[in-house]
């Protein structure tokens, strides 16, 4: 049986498309906007400006004062945040109900009219934020740039995923205020974004505050979007070998996977599931349990627009153990997997916890609305959370093993080893 979450959609004649989706358990409102531009659309020479705005966002506009954002919205008891994917940037906050208008005017304001308050000053000055935020995230911290390091492997040079959403230091420091201001002009426009409105508000007095406050902004043209060939799966492993100062040896693998929100990507979530997602997953069972020749066996995927998305999973290895073995064994159940399939125990355990932890995250308000806003924007369907579950139960066993024996054997793989550094 599907869910049944309501959800209805506008487009403002500036082109915005708004979703709405009254739920009157609790006096909060989420508004939720997503525009499209990560760092997929980022060309070379230029990387990290996506991000880059998403802490410009929070400076000022024509009428909100620097910071106040912030400090305006948690006066009123709400939450609020921004974070930059490679194929989006989101803006977020929960309010209660009478302080949802604000925050639709302080997002109006500056998703029109960032530029009165743009200036060279704040452009330094995030600029110096956002490199304090690569050495704590990324450059100091143990293992802090595998999955930058694994993106750069699976995807090749030029191809618009092989970057971070960091992006090169270089490439923010050489960035002129006449290009930072034409970059807002090209990506922050109505027909670029997607607002949704989750929590106590009715479908119409949501669309007339969407219409109050976003539409009079001005239309913008919608920026062209990259062009790129879907890539198939790897023909040959790629490797990357780092040593640093690390707790013990990881393991990340790569794996290119078809394009999200698609069958044949559902079924490479579901054959990663079955390799490592659960603690009766095969990897875990074997190298965890029954070798001990790993600590911790984990999987992740995203779902990516541009033809080619990711698959993943991370291995910590113990002091004593070679990364080599480890590799060897996960190599030898990777072919078995597309060899054989998974066993009907296997898959419905898998389906199963696809089904709690889409559950549980659709129970939050603000999950339900970024799931509605990346659903609209990315793939025009903002009813997709109502049918995930039902797709996700259709997916055979067969079409499992055949997205494992495509995309998930040892050739496809791209490895980035961090091993140890010897005292």
């Amino acid at each position: 049986m599907p869910l049944e979450y309501p959800i209805a959609t506008r487009r403002l004649a500036n082109g915005l498309r708004v979703a709405v989706s009254p739920d009157h358990s609790v006096p909060a409102v989420t508004v939720n906007l997503w525009v499209d531009v990560g760092s997929r659309h980022e060309p070379e020479g230029r990387t990290g400006f996506a991000h880059l705005f998403e802490h410009l966002m929070f400076q000022g506009s024509r009428n909100v004062a620097e910071g106040e954002h912030f400090s305006a919205l948690m006066a009123q008891g709400g939450q609020l945040n921004a974070t930059t994917w490679v194929d989006r940037t989101n803006y977020f906050e929960t309010v209660p109900t009478p302080a949802y208008e604000l925050a639709l005017w302080m997002e109006a304001d500056r998703h029109g009219y960032l530029l009165d308050a743009l200036t060279q000053e704040n452009l330094d000055n995030q600029r110096d934020v956002v490199k304090e935020e690569k050495r704590q995230r990324y450059d100091n911290r143990p293992y802090g740039n595998g999955l930058t390091d694994l993106n750069a492997t699976v995807f090749p040079k030029g191809h618009p995923y092989h970057h971070s959403t960091i992006g090169s230091m270089d490439d923010l420091d050489a960035a002129s205020l006449d290009y930072v201001h034409d970059f807002y002009r090209v990506h922050y426009g109505p027909a670029n974004t997607v607002l949704t409105l989750v929590g106590d508000v009715t479908v119409e007095d949501g669309f007339a505050a969407a219409e109050r406050y976003f539409g009079p902004l001005p239309a913008r043209p919608v920026p062209p979007q990259p062009v790129v060939e879907p890539l198939g799966p790897l023909t040959e492993p790629v490797r990357l070998d780092r040593v640093e100062d690390v707790p013990q040896d990881r393991l990340y693998l790569g794996f290119r996977l078809p394009s999200g929100a698609t069958t044949a990507y559902l079924a490479g979530e579901l054959a990663l599931g079955v390799l490592a997602g659960l603690a009766t997953s095969r990897l875990y069972r074997r190298l965890v349990r029954r070798e001990q020749i790993a600590t911790h066996v984990s999987q992740g995927s995203q779902g990516r627009v541009a033809g080619t998305s990711m698959g993943t999973i991370a291995i910590d290895v113990p002091s004593g153990v070679a990364a080599d073995d480890v590799e060897s064994a996960v190599c030898e159940e990777l072919e078995l997997l597309g060899a054989q399939g998974p066993t009907p125990v296997e898959l419905e355990a898998v389906v199963a916890d696809t089904e709690r932890w889409w559950l549980q995250s659709l129970a939050a308000q603000d999950e339900r609305a970024d799931a509605i806003s990346q659903y609209y924007l990315l793939h025009d369907q903002p009813e997709y959370l109502n049918t995930f579950l039902d797709q996700i139960r259709q997916v055979s066993a067969a079409q499992v093993q055949e997205a494992a024996a495509t995309w998930l054997q040892p050739r496809s793989r791209a490895v980035v080893t961090y091993r140890k550094q010897e005292d």
